[in-house]
């Protein structure tokens, strides 16, 4: 049973997004019920460690073996990751045009597998692996493959999981990795092809991105505390424009005081709430 405040509020949505597509932005709260960790908790504050930072990444081979040392054991648990309920429900309200775009956070790619289509992911995805040398990409699962054969020692090590496909690995097993070279030009740089902490989201990404909101008769927030500046300035372009800006978020987000309705619900349960009175 949903309580009277919930459900007033449900109403409220409801009408608000009837009409006319709306944007979707969605971050780490949807996808943790799929089982990937988040960076932050309900008051917005960091978890756990400092993540690494983009120079650091660049900075030096050491940097780019701790993190591919660890990046190797938590891999799995994103690859195996399937769509929840949220991610079924906003790919159908995509499929019957009750949502216009689609922007995610999220490097899981689980709005793609739940059947949304041109989903612009904001900070790019795990399943790719960019080399800075050449500029190719490769098939994640591939440079997976070629770093459990270099480096059979880890085989059954078990590290704590961290989000984005960290894991908390101690330091001791991370002097012998070996780090996996571009299978196109034997570059020693490969990155995840997703967009670190410290480094800007590209240039026709961010734009794409603000294009669907400025076109859109609204922006719904799903899932985020907004706190990374590249999802926060997307609120504040809708705000300028005077349009609705509304969240379903567990917690506090950084545009608390902008937002005209937030829900605190987790989304996989108001999602298809929303869905059954939408399209009934």
């Amino acid at each position: 049973m949903l309580d009277s405040l919930i459900h007033e509020q449900l109403d409220q949505l409801q009408q608000l997004i009837a009409d006319e597509p709306f944007a979707v932005l969605t971050g780490a709260g949807i996808s943790t019920p799929s089982g990937i960790p988040d960076y932050r908790d309900n008051q917005g504050v960091r978890r756990g460690c400092q993540p690494m930072m983009y120079q650091e990444f660049l900075s030096a081979p050491e940097s780019r073996r701790r993190y591919w040392a660890r990046a190797m054991l938590g891999w799995p648990r994103v690859r195996q990751a399937q769509p929840n309920v949220a991610h079924d429900t906003l790919a159908r309200l995509q499929s019957t045009g009750r949502i216009g775009g689609l922007i995610t956070q999220n490097v899981d790619t689980l709005h793609d597998q739940a059947g949304s289509h041109d989903v612009i992911e904001l900070h790019g995805s795990l399943h790719r692996v960019l080399c800075l040398d050449c500029a190719r990409r490769s098939e994640r699962d591939s440079i997976q493959q070629l770093m459990e054969s270099q480096n059979p020692y880890l085989e059954g090590v078990d590290a704590v999981q961290a989000p984005d496909g960290d894991t908390l690995l101690d330091p001791a097993f991370e002097a012998r990795f070996q780090i996996p070279l571009c299978p196109h030009c034997s570059g020693e740089r490969l990155k995840p092809d997703v967009v670190f902490f410290g480094e800007n989201v590209a240039q026709h990404t961010a734009a794409k991105a603000l294009a669907t909101v400025e076109k859109a008769a609204g922006l719904l927030v799903v899932g985020s505390s907004l706190m990374a500046y590249s999802a926060f300035r997307l609120c504040r372009a809708v705000v300028d424009q005077g349009k609705p800006l509304l969240a379903i978020n567990l917690g506090k987000t950084r545009a608390d005081d902008m937002l005209d309705l937030k829900i605190e619900m987790s989304c996989e349960q108001l999602l298809p709430l929303l869905a059954q009175r939408l399209n009934p």
